[in-house]
């Protein structure tokens, strides 16, 4: 196996990288044994081959509607399987040198000599590649919607090919070995920015601007060549949006030309915002408006000023050795800045995934509309017409109930048509026995940022009308804060005992969300009926046993949300509702043999059960117990570790059932 160097990432005792073996290239995974290995790994900069044991598979596949799928995204990026090395026995150097390696010493140089977050900036401007310690910042430029200001493009290729050419021009040389002179200085710049879709295309571009292709010619060409050197770069969100840029200039561009700069500069980044909404919709599910304001200022400032500084200040230091840190303060500042204004600024509209009719349809519209720009009323009735249908997203037309692939705990989102009522039951969260060292430790991500945070944006869900958290075990509620930095929660309901962990309330008082205290009988409209409470009878400890459950019959369907009840509390409930019966049970405890005891089930006799918990899960769930004792009452079990989010769909008058997997 040979590391591609330029792709190696280490995250505390994580690390991961692109390698090649037999011809195919894979994506590795590997967790370092010693901190001596992981600074090995950290500072790599000679080519190597290593001798490993190792296990490959092919990568996840989107586990809940709407959600990523890492297998088609490694596939556009020509990857064959997924590597995880559980020991390395050989590294041996190979002294073979190539682009990769040349962009590896150039990242390593920067983030050495130059302090953070300047060095962040340094290789992200100047080379494509931002590091782990940039991490906590990308969140922030990614709600303000300008993270696509790091995307190496046409800003960088423009600065780049016009100080070479500018400068071999003074020199006396030639415009024809000028322009073949670029040739060679694109190819070395793709390179060293990874080769990226947007780099390569905006590198094209200008050849074919000097070899006298000019406007739609150009923009043609230029996708042929793409089609033919990198087939599948329309597969990727970054490709598209590089090329949709493209093809608007190219289309409109002549437009503006006789507008005033300032007028002209407007003008254009309205244009381009307004016509990739489609993609972003269907890639992001959200938009922010004020993105068109920071995208000409800061735009602006990355352009004229940080991308020439940032190269003379790599430049300098690359021949002289001299290091001028002073600089790292503007960045330093222009964090706070942004951080202020992350904190200021509005969320971002959340309108949701369209579906492919609608997708389709504002494509479509948007064509028309360069085409017919000239047309002031045409133009303003198709703009009309865009924002509508971008609008329409935001409303499902279908009651639903999901349950959510959070991994190992409970999310469940009732949602009815139109938005008229969303109530989502428990946030999910990660359970982490693991104790690190210093060198260990990683900056992970809340599952619910993967997971249960892009469902509820692709359903148009900016804000719940009720939060259930049944009760206060961390696989339940611990994602609850990062849930409310992105979404916003009207109403939170927590059992009388959960109110008795110091910790728990503690997180409770920084929402701004108004608090209920759950009571038996309290109900939440939805549907065609409401969601009723119907346990814990008395105040307990906020542990499983003192899980809210919520009972509901919806079109002519009885559901019954049981959180992580075991058979302590199954024989409570069944002592006071001794006729209850459902149709759909929430099978507690995700399958627990605590849980969904014979007497229960037998009881309750439920036609279908649902099992939310994750995939190869360190507590073996669902317990083979458990799924004994519903096969042997005839329960049809969907379980969320082998077929994925399970989705309850109203269609005419009953509810269809639909699996990811």
């Amino acid at each position: 196996m040979t590391p591609c160097l330029d792709t190696i990432q280490v995250k505390g005792d994580l690390i991961s990288f692109r390698g090649r073996s037999h011809g195919q290239t894979y994506q590795v995974y590997y967790q370092s044994k010693t901190e001596q290995e992981q600074q090995y790994f950290t500072k790599l900069d000679k080519s190597i081959r290593l001798t490993i044991s190792a296990s490959v598979e092919k990568a996840e596949t989107n586990r809940n509607f709407n959600g990523f799928n890492y297998q088609n995204y490694l596939k556009t990026q020509n990857i064959y399987r997924v590597v995880t090395i559980d020991s390395i026995s050989q590294i041996r150097e190979t002294g073979k040198w190539d682009i990769g390696r040349v962009r590896r010493l150039a990242t390593l140089f920067c983030q050495t000599m130059f302090p953070d977050p300047m060095a962040s900036y340094m290789t992200g401007l100047l080379f494509g590649h931002l590091g782990a310690s940039f991490d906590e910042m990308r969140a922030s430029y990614s709600k303000l919607g300008i993270m696509h200001l790091f995307s190496l493009s046409g800003m960088q290729v423009s600065f780049f090919i016009h100080l070479f050419r500018k400068n071999l021009l003074r020199l006396g040389i030639r415009r024809d070995w000028v322009t073949r002179m670029q040739l060679l200085l694109s190819f070395i710049y793709a390179g060293l920015s990874g080769f990226s879709v947007s780099v390569v295309r905006a590198l094209l571009q200008k050849i074919l601007t000097h070899l006298g292709v000019k406007s739609s010619d150009n923009f043609s060409l230029t996708l042929l060549i793409l089609f033919v050197i990198m087939p599948k770069f329309l597969l990727t969100t970054g490709g598209a949006l590089s090329v949709f840029f493209a093809f608007v200039i190219s289309m409109l561009g002549g437009s503006f030309a006789s507008l005033p700069s300032c007028q002209r500069k407007i003008s254009t980044t309205l244009t381009l915002t307004g016509a990739i909404l489609p993609v972003l919709l269907l890639s992001f599910y959200s938009f922010q408006p004020f993105s068109i304001l920071l995208t000409g200022v800061l735009g602006g400032l990355f352009a004229a000023v940080l991308v020439p500084g940032l190269f003379l200040l790599f430049l300098l230091s690359l021949i002289t050795g001299i290091v001028i840190k002073e600089f790292n303060y503007l960045f330093v500042y222009m964090e706070v800045l942004l951080r202020w204004l992350e904190n200021l600024i509005p969320r971002p509209l959340i309108l949701g995934r369209p579906s492919p009719v609608i997708f389709l349809g504002m494509l479509i519209m948007t064509g028309i509309l360069i085409d017919s720009w000239r047309h002031r009323k045409i133009r303003y009735l198709l703009i009309v017409s865009l924002f509508l249908m971008s609008i329409s997203t935001k409303f499902s037309l279908t009651e639903s109930i999901t349950i959510v692939d959070i991994g190992q705990g409970d999310s469940i989102l009732l949602q009815d048509r139109l938005n008229q009522q969303t109530v989502l039951i428990d946030t999910g969260g990660k359970v982490d026995f693991i104790k690190r060292q210093k060198w260990q430790e990683r900056q992970t991500t809340a599952n619910a940022a993967s997971t249960l945070i892009p469902y509820l944006k692709s359903r148009g869900i900016s804000q719940l009308d009720s939060l259930v958290i049944t009760h206060t075990d961390a696989d339940h509620v611990g994602d609850l804060m990062v849930l409310l930095s992105e979404i916003k929660v009207k109403k939170i309901m927590v059992s009388e005992g959960s109110m008795t962990n110091p910790k728990f309330v503690a997180r409770l008082s920084q929402t701004k969300s108004d608090i209920q205290v759950a009571q038996v009988g309290d109900r939440l409209k939805l549907f065609d009926s409401y969601l009723e409470v119907i346990y814990p009878l008395t105040q307990g400890d906020g542990k499983n046993n003192d899980s809210i459950v919520l009972y509901g019959t919806f079109f002519q369907t009885t559901f019954l949300f049981t959180g992580d009840l075991e058979a302590e509390g199954e024989a409570a409930l069944l002592a006071n509702y001794p006729t209850l019966k459902v149709d759909v049970l929430k099978a507690g405890h995700h399958g627990s043999k605590t849980s969904s005891s014979d007497a229960f089930i037998k009881k309750m006799r439920p036609k279908i059960g649902l099992i939310s918990c994750g995939k190869n899960n360190r507590y073996q769930h669902p317990n083979q117990e458990t799924l004994d004792v519903f096969e042997k009452y005839k329960v049809q079990v969907y379980r969320t570790d082998l077929q994925g989010a399970i989705k309850f769909e109203k269609k005419g008058k009953s509810w269809h059932i639909r699996t990811v997997k």
